[in-house]
């Protein structure tokens, strides 16, 4: 249930430990806050160990009912690494705002949390390749009484809208002529939700993809998500993809990564991984969706 999912949530975020957890494993307690200092790709390999950082939040990368870490960036990850041969794959959950520092801080070696490539973040750190794309939706109460349908609506209709702490959605919401006095930013999808259900905001932005998965998860709430569209920025369409983390030092890394995910891409072994978590082949990134291409944008 989604207040279950809060509360592990809530663990992760409060705890004064960072926690380690091995994909497919229950949940570790590690004293180790660090990765390698030197070369990460050869490090890993030596090892065979590797540690990602993630938010825990569903579908990305969060932690099931059993203790396991999944969604789909770790498990990805976890396909892509064992092509490289390494076989062990630890996580390390950190709020979504500290994810590129926490990183850059060697609290792990890459960030796996469906993070979407945007010029600031570009400025902190180094994305792989496109891993999806994904469309944006609202989540709105249920039958959609103000016909909200987009960001436009929302300036428009002058009502509230939730977006998550450090996500993409406030920005297009501002670029959409959203007043600052409108948008609420909070802290999970299960607070975005019941902001929408409690009436206090009129919708919720986030994917299409995270919006679903919120609701299939409170089945009961009265509340609908939006068909997907395309923010609009300066006139134009803004393409959202999500992809791994680096940091920028680790070249060989994230090159090393980057022909294992293409191979996942290319071969369908990718979309057969990701199923689950509510993605298709749909999301599979256009050829001339590009880290370069976003980065500038």
């Amino acid at each position: 249930m989604v207040h279950g999912e809060w509360s592990r949530r809530e663990f992760f975020r409060r705890s004064a430990v960072l926690g380690a957890v091995t994909i497919g494993g229950p949940v570790l307690l590690s004293a180790c806050t660090s990765t390698s200092s030197g070369d990460a790709l050869q490090a890993a390999k030596d090892a065979k160990k590797i540690k990602i950082g993630i938010a825990n939040e569903a579908p990305y990368g969060f932690t099931d009912q059993s203790g396991k870490v999944t969604g789909e960036a770790p498990e990805v990850a976890r396909a892509v690494f064992k092509a490289m041969g390494i076989d062990n794959v630890e996580a390390e959950a950190v709020s979504f705002d500290q994810l590129i520092p926490a990183l850059n801080a060697r609290k792990y070696d890459l960030v796996a949390a469906g993070m979407n490539i945007k010029k600031e973040r570009c400025d902190a750190a180094a994305f792989s390749i496109p891993d999806y794309s994904a469309l944006t939706a609202l989540l709105v109460p249920k039958g959609n009484p103000q016909q909200v349908l987009k960001f436009e609506d929302i300036a428009a209709k002058k009502v509230k809208v939730a977006v998550l702490s450090a996500a993409v959605e406030k920005g297009y919401a501002t670029d959409s002529g959203v007043a600052e006095d409108q948008i609420v930013t909070l802290d999970s999808q299960d607070n975005m939700l019941r902001a929408v259900t409690d009436g206090r905001v009129y919708c919720a932005a986030l994917t299409d993809i995270s919006l679903k998965d919120v609701l299939a998860k409170s089945p009961g709430a009265a509340a609908e998500v939006t068909p997907g569209f395309d923010p609009v920025k300066d006139g134009k369409p803004v393409v959202s993809a999500g992809a791994f983390v680096f940091r920028k030092d680790d070249n060989p890394l994230r090159e090393a990564f980057n022909a294992e995910l293409k191979k996942l891409h290319d071969s369908g072994e990718w979309t057969k991984i990701v199923t689950p978590f509510g993605f298709s082949a749909d999301n599979l990134p256009k050829a001339d969706v590009t880290t370069e291409k976003l980065c500038a944008v």
